[in-house]
């Protein structure tokens, strides 16, 4: 299964980033996915109102996170927690790709959501992108669904390492190694039961 795991926090080393991490380790234990990690230490896509993405003229993060995202057949995003809300980065990449042009991005493709925080927190950032990411895959009339299991980092920089290794609590690795073993089972039932349109 190819995989894109998408850290949508722009600070350097961020918690978000050692989520998804850690999960590419997770996955390489059996070795059967082509696992792909973007960062969003670069961002560049300009913010709704103010530009737009064309094709013809992507930037080298705006081709990096397409590369990754288009041939996925699951795509993960990890959010950090800003003021119980998602970050305006996240959310403004599903408006400004959510369009004709992209709509490929959308369709044949299971979604999944994870809230990182530092603290007891994550389910919002979560519960906010799925919400922008069904409504985009309504609009552009695709074909994908967002998995219906989030998971909430909790205490992740407690947990996690800077280089994405398991250190903390041994409910933080059982829950979300359920979660993964959740979401790949959703993503193979979709890739396998995938629609003929």
């Amino acid at each position: 299964m190819k995989i894109a795991l998408i850290s949508t926090s722009s600070r350097k080393n961020s918690n978000s980033l050692r989520f998804v991490t850690y999960i590419k380790h997770l996955l390489a234990e059996d070795g059967q996915h082509d696992v792909t990690v973007v960062s969003f230490e670069h961002y560049d896509i300009p913010f709704v109102g103010q530009g737009s993405v064309k094709h013809e003229e992507l930037t080298s993060f705006q081709q990096e996170l397409i590369n990754a995202w288009e041939p996925a057949d699951l795509v993960l995003f990890a959010m950090p927690e800003y003021n119980w809300a998602a970050p305006p980065q996240a959310t403004n990449t599903i408006h400004q790709l959510g369009v004709p042009s992209f709509k490929h991005l959308f369709n044949n493709k299971v979604f999944t959501m994870v809230g990182i925080s530092n603290g007891r927190g994550g389910r919002q950032p979560a519960l906010d992108m799925t919400t922008v990411v069904n409504k985009t895959i309504s609009f552009t009339n695709s074909y994908s669904i967002v998995s219906p299991k989030l998971y909430e980092s909790h205490e992740t920089d407690k947990n996690l390492d800077e280089t994405g290794q398991f250190i903390g609590h041994e409910v933080y690795e059982r829950t979300a190694r359920a979660f993964l073993h959740y979401t790949l089972s959703v993503a193979q039932r979709w890739i396998v039961t995938e629609p003929a349109v």
